[in-house]
């Protein structure tokens, strides 16, 4: 692969992950600004669920830019057998992750959409 190009995918790699860290890092402080004032107002119904599903949002966002960087990473940069498999191990796990995020901040399966448990957002 040309040199530039290698370069070029490296940087790009590395901007997409910090992205998600970013993502990551300022959803939670919002989340948990948001959630502190909503405390001190005295507004506080619900706003524990508002918290979770609010930083549970920023998580999974962040999680959708590191395995993008992933993919960069593993097939254009280095296409072999062995970083293959562990990519996908890490999508896989970061998979389940969002999986489980997802059903705690809706409170329902991602395929029933249409009925809800309740749960307050």
């Amino acid at each position: 692969m040309d040199e530039t190009l290698s370069t070029v995918l490296h940087w790009t790699t590395r901007s997409i992950e910090i992205a998600g860290i970013f993502v990551i890092v300022v959803g939670t402080i919002i989340a948990t600004i948001t959630f502190l004032k909503r405390r001190l107002v005295g507004d506080g119904s619900g706003s524990y669920h508002e918290f979770r599903a609010s930083l549970g949002r920023s998580i999974l966002l962040g999680l959708e830019f590191l395995v993008a960087a992933d993919i960069i990473n593993t097939v254009a940069i280095e296409p072999t057998l062995e970083s293959v498999a562990v990519l996908a191990g890490v999508v896989l796990v970061r998979t389940f992750l969002s999986f489980a995020l997802e059903i705690e901040i809706e409170g329902r399966l991602p395929w029933k959409k249409g009925t809800s448990t309740g749960r307050q957002q």
